[in-house]
């Protein structure tokens, strides 16, 4: 049985390029949050400045773990890697990790409104997902 690889579909390049994007969004989220002034954070309405303030490190870290190591997987899933899954996993243990804060422990989630609560979850969606099509992708022999 040879083992060559197969061309991707156009479906594979669409997915990975739109799991580039969406993780350079959290990146860049991540950098805005990480980085806010006081005066940009006071500037905010009352709710939204309970939501930033006193953000526990380790929850500022998993943010950073799972956005970094989204790109980092996406961009290895354009490349055509199989180490792009070992990314998405630590990724999504970052989401897992930084959503157990936002929705388990910080007190301030009254403000999220019920449309702020869908975006957690759509988030762990994503990050499981892409895992999956990362697996299927190899199994596919798309991946090197």
């Amino acid at each position: 049985m040879t083992n060559y690889l197969r061309k991707p579909t156009g479906l594979f390049w669409i997915i990975s390029s739109m799991a580039l994007v969406w993780n350079l969004m959290g990146v860049f989220n991540y950098l805005t949050q990480a980085f806010m002034t006081d005066a940009v954070l006071a500037s905010l309405p009352k709710d939204q400045q309970l939501m930033y303030q006193d953000v526990p490190a380790w929850a500022t870290a998993a943010f950073a773990t799972a956005v970094f190591s989204g790109t980092f997987g996406a961009l290895l899933l354009l490349l055509k890697k199989k180490i792009a899954s070992t990314f998405f996993i630590i990724s999504f243990i970052g989401i897992i990790i930084q959503m157990s804060y936002g929705l388990l422990i910080n007190e301030n989630t009254d403000s999220y409104g019920p449309m702020g609560l869908l975006m957690p979850f759509m988030i762990i969606a994503i990050g499981g997902y892409l895992i999956w099509y990362t697996k299927k992708a190899n199994q596919h022999r798309w991946l090197s």
